[in-house]
């Protein structure tokens, strides 16, 4: 697919143990034509599925939230990107992974998304198509202090 989409993800550089990391995924369209990006599996729709890395002194944390089952996606499941345009979701990190001991975390976006559809391609995609691209999304890194 000739679409790009960039993402970002921001966090607290430093937060004492106990407290939000909250963090804040940014997928824009840098194109000059709409997307539909299904939001499922991103922050977009929130945390219903193990959608980051997390890792400290390079340990892999386990994942400690929900896993939705769902029925196929309707088109109420897709956000809309104009161009030139971004969405944003808000996730506290800490109510998914145990973040309270002190160090160093390595956070990351999993990706990729799920199904992504150009002007003019039908959402869903008929018959379970979809067309999933991958995305960067560069890591963050949280200190984590008693």
């Amino acid at each position: 697919m000739a679409t790009n989409l960039t993402c970002t993800l921001s966090g607290p550089a430093l937060v004492r143990s106990g407290e939000p990391v909250e963090l804040v995924f940014q997928l824009s369209n840098p194109t000059a034509k709409p997307v539909r990006v299904l939001t499922w599996h991103t922050p977009l729709e929130g945390v219903l599925n193990k959608i980051f890395d997390v890792s400290r002194d390079n340990t892999e944390l386990e994942y400690r939230g929900p896993m939705a089952k769902r029925a196929p996606p309707t088109a109420d499941s897709y956000v809309t990107l104009a161009p030139g345009a971004s969405a944003e979701g808000k996730v506290d990190a800490a109510r998914y992974y145990d973040l309270r001991a002190p160090g160093t975390y390595r956070i990351a976006f999993r990706g990729p998304l799920m199904d992504v559809a150009q002007e003019g391609q039908q959402v869903p995609a008929p018959n379970g198509g979809y067309r999933a691209m991958d995305v960067s999304c560069p890591a963050v890194q949280v200190t984590i202090t008693p």
